[in-house]
């Protein structure tokens, strides 16, 4: 009883401190199920640091029953395109590399991450995702980048 209130807490705890929250853009069934068709999502994340920047991010969400409860666990694959959708602006100086968003995959063991990095050189922030578990994560992940205009310099810390 003690390790099984113990797990909960942790999931919660983990589910708290996600970060940024995904806007659902929209979705495609990929798989029918009674209780629930598998489905891959397009999710919309803002860029807390950088006004006018949107990250979107598309990934597959197993559903079922297990689905519907929180408790499956999701295909580790992801795809991610930011693009500029507003006046770029830095609400403060940025890390050279910094960790912008993070989801959930399944309750305790598996997260969708998307990192930041600046490349001073070519002006231009890119942003990385990937997924990870407290075993072993996964070396499949994406990459894209949106170049801040002329003019417009990257503070970095």
């Amino acid at each position: 009883m003690k390790r099984s209130c113990t797990i909960l807490a942790v999931a919660a705890c983990a589910a708290a401190a996600g970060g940024a929250h995904a806007e659902e853009i929209g979705s495609v069934s990929t798989n029918f199920r009674m209780t629930g068709s598998d489905k891959v999502v397009i999710e919309a994340y803002d860029d807390p640091q950088v006004d006018g920047i949107t990250c979107y991010v598309s990934r597959a969400r197993t559903g079922g029953i297990k689905g519907q409860l929180g408790m499956a666990e999701d295909p580790p694959e992801a795809s991610i395109a930011c693009r500029q959708v507003g006046t770029i602006a830095f609400k403060g100086p940025l890390k050279q590399q910094d960790h912008v968003f993070s989801e959930r995959m399944s309750v305790l063991f598996k997260t969708l991450h998307v990192v930041r990095a600046v490349d001073r050189k070519r002006n231009t922030l890119v942003y990385l995702t990937y997924s990870d578990r407290i075993v072993s994560g996964s070396p499949q992940n994406s990459v894209t980048a949106v170049p801040v205009p002329a003019g417009t310099a990257i503070p970095v810390k």
